[in-house]
């Protein structure tokens, strides 16, 4: 199937994933996903020279299921003649958000210790519409309606624009194995309660063509959250300081924008803020008491003084 290959090719152009020459590190967990990845991009290998190398990690989670799994994979690196790395993970929460961070640390440290340019790993059309109703129901701004982009930062997912069925269609074509992780059909985690219970009841009852509206509604969604950044990006200022006068004369999206990614320069990153939070800074921007006014919250510290907003961590 070439015209998968040429999809993906075209995605990869569109959305400007990479350069020719790159190295890039796949994270493949021998899932039907991941084995297409691999197979696509070193199809691609002639034409764009990339280097590859081909990540695992065995959270040892399935017994004898999770060494075989490790063991197909690095009989895959061998067959395509790539450099292959494991992570044998132990003592470990089985909670999809600690797994998720184990494997991209990991990813990461492969790439830096390598100094490679990206990461790929193998999310599809079909893993956007759980992200995208997983969020809803959890509940989620703008950004995270946007689900997952084709490219975040040294990540970048060639396949989100690839259907389930297309890439099976693809391995039967070139009669390519793969394993299948018999805990994907158990209801433990969220996700595959989203994908084992909700999406076919919803695509039964109500839209059988759910997964693509979603792909399609969370594209949207990501280029209307792209025009809103930029445009709060206009007003960012240097310091720990916000201007309430400036931030008033600006439409309540662009100044959620500011105040986020004024957090963001104070505390490293934004986990664990929620709406709840700038919807407190926005009450003590509008307040019209004279009084100082204190925030304390994820380890910040907000004061509004007079007409301006600080922020620092919270020493205490």
């Amino acid at each position: 199937m070439k015209n998968l290959v040429k999809k993906i090719q075209n995605a990869a152009h569109e959305h400007k994933l990479w350069k020719k020459g790159f190295k890039i590190v796949l994270g493949v967990s021998g899932g039907p996903d991941s084995v297409c990845l691999l197979d696509v991009f070193t199809a691609l290998v002639p034409k764009c020279d990339f280097a590859l190398i081909v990540t695992h990690v065995n959270y040892g989670l399935r017994g004898k299921e999770s060494a075989r799994d490790e063991k197909f994979v690095r009989c895959l690196a061998e067959k395509y003649g790539l450099q292959f790395e494991i992570l044998k993970s132990k003592n470990i929460k089985i909670n999809e958000d600690a797994l998720r961070n184990i494997r991209y640390d990991f990813f990461e440290k492969i790439r830096r210790e390598n100094k490679f340019d990206l990461i790929a790993v193998a999310h599809n059309a079909d893993d956007q519409a759980e992200t995208f109703l997983m969020r809803v129901i959890r509940g989620a701004g703008l950004r995270g309606l946007c689900a997952m982009n084709f490219k975040s930062g040294n990540v970048i997912r060639p396949l989100l624009g690839v259907s389930r069925r297309e890439i099976l269609e693809y391995l039967e074509k070139n009669r390519l194995e793969y394993r299948i992780d018999k805990t994907n059909k158990k209801n433990i985690f969220f996700r595959n309660k989203v994908r084992n219970q909700l999406i076919p009841y919803l695509e039964k009852n109500f839209n059988p063509n759910l997964r693509r509206t979603i792909a399609n509604s969370a594209a949207s969604i990501a280029d209307d959250y792209a025009l809103i950044s930029e445009m709060a990006e206009q007003h960012q200022r240097s310091d720990n300081k916000l201007d309430v006068n400036a931030l008033l004369a600006l439409h309540p999206a662009i100044r959620r924008r500011i105040i986020l990614a004024a957090i963001r320069r104070v505390k490293g990153d934004i986990k664990n803020i929620e709406a709840k939070h700038i919807d407190e800074i926005l009450k003590i921007i509008v307040s019209r008491k004279n009084k100082k006014q204190t925030l304390l919250f994820q380890g910040l510290k907000i004061e509004r003084k007079g007409d301006n907003i600080f922020m620092c961590l919270n020493q205490h």
